[in-house]
Parts: C-alpha cells; sequence; structure tokens
C-alpha cells in the first residue's frame, strides 16, 4: 500500500480558528467591518507601525502601494527577478517598467551594491521612483544599504514581504522598515486567511491615499452604509480599486496572528531538522541564514540546492523522483527575465542576471510548515538522502 502524498504547503487550522470564521457566519456582517478593523490594529501592534490596512491580497497591496506613491507611465521601480509575478506586474499596470538587478548569490535577496552599480546603466535616476525589495524565503534584505541608497536618490522603499512575518532585521520587524510594506496571507503563506493581504506604514499621508482608493475611491466610512449609524450618501473622490478584505478572512487572521511566534518556532525547528540531516552531504547546499545581529529568519520556505558537481541527476530529476516518492516540492522562482513576456518586452536573455540563474538553475522547495507531522518529515529527509545516496558523486 502506497503511502499518502506530502504536499508543498498545507495550512494550520485548528479549532479557534474555525470558530472565529462560524462566529463572523453567525454574526450576518460578512465583508470588510469590526473584524477587518481589529485584524488591522492587531496587525499594526504586531509588527510596530503606525498604520495597517487589510487588503484581499499582497498584489492589491503592492499596487496600492505604486498608487500612493504616484507611479506614473513612463516611470522605473527597480526590483530582483527573482519573485513571483505579481512584484513586477503591479509596476506594468502603470506602464511603468520593472528594472531588474541581480541577487546577492548568499541570501538571493536584491543585492545593494548591484544597484548602486546599476545606477545610470540599467536605472534612469530621472525616471526611477522606487525600489522594491523582496525578503527572499523569510530573510530581510539588506535594508539599511538599501534605504541609504534610495534616500541618497529621492526614491521610497516598498517592501514585498510576502514571506516574511515574522522577520526581525537588527531587532526591527519587517514591516516597519520602509516608507511601506505589503504582506501576503495566501494559504501557502506563514499566517494565512485564504486569500488576503496587509500594507503597513508610518505615513500618515501615504495610508490616507491607499486607504481611500482601497474601495473605489469612495469617501470615508463608505463600509457603514448598511449600519444603523450610516448613511445611503457617499461620494467617490478617485477611480480606486475593489481591494478590501471580507470580515471572514479577518476573522481568521487575527486567530492566525496570535500563533504567528509559536508557528515561526515550529518551522525554524524543522529547518534545523532538515539543517542536520542534510549538511553532512556535499552534494546538497543549505539555505542562507540571516547573518546580521538581531535579524530573524521566518522559514516561509525552505529552499535547497543541488550542487551540480556532487550530483548524477538535474533538479528537474530530482524534483521528478521525489514527486514519484510521494513528495511534493516546488521552485522559488523561476526568474521574471525568462519568462516570454519580460523576454518579448525588454529583451532580457538569461545571462543577464547570471547570479538569479544559477540559484534557480539547482533550487528546491522542500515541504516546511507547522502542520507537518513527524511521520512526514521523517519521510521527506528519507527520501532526500535515499536519492543523494543512489546519484551524489
Amino acid at each position: 500500500m502506497s503511502l499518502p502524498f506530502i504536499p508543498f504547503a498545507r495550512p494550520l487550522i485548528e479549532e479557534d480558528d474555525k470558530q472565529a470564521v462560524m462566529n463572523v457566519l453567525d454574526s450576518g456582517w460578512l465583508t470588510t467591518g469590526p473584524q477587518s478593523f481589529q485584524f488591522e490594529k492587531d496587525f499594526s501592534a504586531y509588527v510596530g507601525a503606525k498604520h495597517a490596512l487589510a487588503v484581499n491580497s499582497c498584489t492589491a497591496a503592492l499596487h496600492l502601494a505604486l498608487d500612493a506613491i504616484g507611479l506614473k507611465r513612463g516611470d522605473e521601480v527597480i526590483t530582483t527577478p527573482f519573485t513571483f509575478a505579481a512584484t513586477a506586474e503591479v509596476i506594468r499596470y502603470f506602464d511603468a517598467k520593472p528594472v531588474f538587478v541581480d541577487i546577492d548569490p548568499i541570501t538571493f535577496n536584491l543585492d545593494p551594491q548591484a544597484v548602486a552599480a546599476a545606477k545610470g546603466r540599467a536605472w534612469n535616476p530621472e525616471k526611477t521612483k522606487a525600489i522594491i525589495p523582496v525578503h527572499y524565503a523569510g530573510i530581510a534584505c539588506e535594508m539599511d544599504a538599501l534605504m541609504a541608497l534610495a534616500r541618497e536618490n529621492g526614491l521610497r522603499v516598498i517592501e514585498d514581504a510576502a514571506h516574511s512575518l515574522p522577520t526581525l532585521y537588527k531587532n526591527k520587524m519587517v514591516g516597519a522598515l520602509g516608507d511601506i510594506t505589503c504582506f501576503s496571507f495566501y494559504v501557502t503563506k506563514t499566517i494565512t486567511t485564504g486569500e488576503g493581504g496587509m500594507i503597513t506604514t508610518d505615513s500618515d499621508e501615504l495610508a490616507e491615499r491607499m486607504r481611500l482608493m482601497r474601495l473605489h475611491g469612495i469617501s470615508k466610512d463608505a463600509w457603514k452604509r448598511y449600519t444603523a449609524e450610516g448613511s445611503w450618501y457617499y461620494e467617490i473622490m478617485e477611480p480606486g480599486f475593489k481591494y478590501n478584505l471580507t470580515d471572514i478572512a479577518a476573522a481568521l487572521g487575527i486567530v492566525q496572528l496570535k500563533k504567528a511566534d509559536r508557528m515561526r518556532q515550529q518551522r525554524a525547528d524543522m529547518a534545523q531538522r532538515y539543517n542536520e540531516a542534510f549538511g553532512e552531504y556535499e552534494a546538497l547546499v543549505l539555505p542562507p541564514q540571516p547573518t546580521q545581529e538581531g535579524s530573524t529568519h521566518a522559514w516561509h520556505l525552505y529552499p535547497l540546492r543541488l550542487n551540480p558537481k556532487k550530483m548524477g541527476i538535474s533538479r528537474n530529476d530530482f524534483i521528478e523522483k521525489l514527486r514519484e516518492l510521494g513528495i511534493g516540492t516546488s521552485v522559488h522562482f523561476i526568474p521574471l527575465h525568462i519568462h516570454p513576456y519580460y523576454m518579448e518586452t525588454y529583451g532580457y536573455r538569461p545571462q543577464d542576471f547570471p547570479q538569479a540563474i544559477a540559484v534557480y538553475e539547482n533550487l528546491i522547495s522542500l515541504p516546511l510548515y507547522p502542520s507537518m507531522t513527524e511521520a512526514e518529515i521523517q519521510r521527506v529527509i528519507q527520501a532526500v538522502v535515499t536519492l543523494v545516496k543512489a546519484h551524489g558523486r
């Protein structure tokens, strides 16, 4: 009898999560309302930011952030090619240009030195308006260097923190570092609302703009129209978007946020188990760790690399053999610059960002989540070790 398949990701949904959602369903108020605003209050306190705005995805968060800084057609935004589609596609929503800069080969994060070196060559100081660093896998980017570079050049910093709750950078939480930070609560993330996201900022001006644009550009307290204290009258101030979060999702988020530290520790413990099991094999390269004092890893991902000089099979074959053994995996990420749209639109070629390509070609993300059982952890370890022993040189 074959063993059950171990998926790449699976959310941890417990009785208190279910009860929170049921309470909202019983209340009769399902869309944006008291639960959403409580979630925002809890989240801002947790990360240490003045404002938190709940939205229906991290993509929506990034879009609102770029709108808030006034991005226009023909502008440029610096970011990494080593990320998911959303990071760059939101730039294209404005008919602006995403300018890719290569990653640090150790952390896989946007390389501040490469950004500085690309000034006047890859990015135009007259057109560039922002930097979007992505905190890959749960390790914060080198934010001091990026913030200094941004301030020197009059750029805004919008952090893509989809992987990074909770992450500390030099004793300060991601979410209270840049001008705007965007989080994801997609089902695979460190806490989940199914679909959802959050924006944090210390700027009253930016928060006000994003709050307005989040729900059709309608004047304040539009959500109260159907409450006893509300009014049928409203005014459209701007052509906004439909990016609000429901109370159903927010209720789940409130409970999940209370578990964020516990679940981070569970993921860190599992990552350590993997490190101890895989560290003795030259065919395997362990994931990066934060190097700055007072910094932590959220362990959203466990990105294991194969050493091509020590492995007799390709990364793709390794993934297929793990699948045959009942282990789900993923790859984070296929660099954006080798996708057809970016190659055809901007003329990018694989060799343009050699560090991103070198990491991608040998990278596998293994299952890593708090709902994994001890038996599942052991099966993943055994499957990887078995393949290394069979195919390693």
